[in-house]
C-alpha cells in the first residue's frame, strides 16, 4: 500500500490518496483519520503517566512561562476573545498557561489536569495573583467528568493537551461540555520536540501527527472548523544554560553516556550572537488553533 498526502494552501484539509494492489482509491473524505492519528504516533513515551508529569511539573512550568510564552498565550487569548460573562473549562490545564490569563477576564474558570503537581503549582500561582474565580481539580481526560462534578461551561479549551489516542472521542467529549465554542491547539509539523537532540543521542525519532489530521477528522464529522497558525520567532536566550534547558526535556532520564553526547550537541549547536545565545539551526515550534461552534458535535 502506498500513501500520499498533499496539502492545500487553505488548511481546512489535506488531499490524501491511498493506492492498493487492487487499485482501490481512498480520498481525504474516506480515510480513517482517527485511526491514522493513533497509528502514526511513534513516541515511545506517549502513554506517560501521572508520575512522569508530577516529576516534570516544576521544570515544565518554568519552560512554559519562559521564552516565547507571550508568542503563544497572548495571540491564543486574542483568538478566543474571552467575554466577561463567560465560564471556561480548561482541560489539561498544566500549571495555568491559559487558565490564569482567562480568569483575569471571564466570570469563572474551571481548570482540570490529571497531574496533582501541576494543579498544586496552578493553585500557588492563583493565590499569588489573588484570583478567586478559578477552581482547579485533579481530573483526567478519561475520567467521568459529570461524576467528578464538572458541568458544561460556555467555552471549553484544550491548550496543547489533546495528545491521547482516539481524538474523535475527545473532540465529542470536549464539545459536550461547552455551550458556545470549543478551542484547541495542536502542533504544526512534529511539534515542540527537537529531533536533532534525539539524533545526537542515537535515539529513534519521535513522530507525532499534526493538526491537519484533526482538521480532516472534524471535516468528516460535519464541523466547519476555523484554523489559525501561531507563528513563532526564532528563540534567543540570555544564557547558554537557558538554551540548554529548552531542549533537555526532549530526552528525559539520560544515561551518563547520553549526558556526554548531549553536552557535545550543545557545544556544537548553541552559539552566542550579539550577546545572546541561539541555536545554529531553525527549531521553531508552531501551533495551530482550531475552533468551532460547540453544537456542531452534539
Amino acid at each position: 500500500m502506498v500513501f500520499a498526502c498533499f496539502r492545500d494552501s487553505w488548511p481546512r484539509r489535506a488531499k490524501a490518496i491511498f493506492y492498493t494492489d487492487s487499485e482501490i482509491m481512498l480520498t481525504a473524505d474516506t480515510i480513517d483519520w482517527n485511526r491514522l492519528w493513533t497509528e502514526e504516533r511513534t513516541n515511545p513515551n506517549k502513554h506517560r503517566d501521572k508520575e512522569f508529569w508530577n516529576k516534570r511539573a516544576p521544570s515544565f512550568t518554568t519552560h512554559a512561562r519562559g521564552e516565547g510564552y507571550d508568542e503563544y498565550a497572548t495571540p491564543f487569548l486574542k483568538i478566543i476573545d474571552p467575554q466577561p460573562e463567560w465560564t471556561v473549562l480548561d482541560v489539561g490545564c498544566g500549571a495555568g498557561t491559559m487558565a490564569h490569563p482567562l480568569a483575569q477576564v471571564v466570570r469563572k474558570v474551571t481548570a482540570i489536569d490529571f497531574s496533582p503537581s501541576m494543579i498544586d503549582l496552578l493553585e500557588q500561582q492563583t493565590r499569588k495573583l489573588g484570583l478567586t474565580n478559578l477552581e482547579a481539580r485533579v481530573v483526567s481526560w478519561e475520567d467521568d467528568w459529570s461524576a467528578a462534578g464538572i458541568e458544561p461551561h460556555d467555552v471549553a479549551i484544550a491548550s496543547r493537551s489533546m495528545i491521547a489516542p482516539d481524538p474523535r472521542t475527545l473532540l465529542r467529549k470536549l464539545s459536550s461540555f461547552a455551550r458556545q465554542q470549543v478551542f484547541i491547539t495542536l502542533p504544526v509539523g512534529n511539534g515542540p520536540g527537537d529531533q536533532k537532540v534525539l539524533e545526537a543521542l542515537g535515539r529513534p525519532a519521535i513522530i507525532n501527527p499534526d493538526y491537519i489530521y484533526v482538521v480532516n477528522l472534524l471535516h468528516q464529522m460535519g464541523v466547519n472548523v476555523n484554523v489559525h497558525i501561531l507563528e513563532r520567532a526564532p528563540r534567543r536566550y540570555q544564557t547558554r544554560e537557558q538554551a540548554e534547558e529548552s531542549v533537555r526535556w526532549v530526552a528525559d532520564e539520560m544515561t551518563k553516556e547520553e549526558e556526554a553526547l548531549f553536552a557535545r550537541y550543545i557545544d556544537e549547536n548553541v552559539k552566542q550572537v550579539d550577546g545572546l545565545w541561539q541555536f545554529t539551526y531553525e527549531r521553531n515550534a508552531h501551533w495551530a488553533v482550531l475552533w468551532w461552534k460547540a453544537d456542531a458535535l452534539k
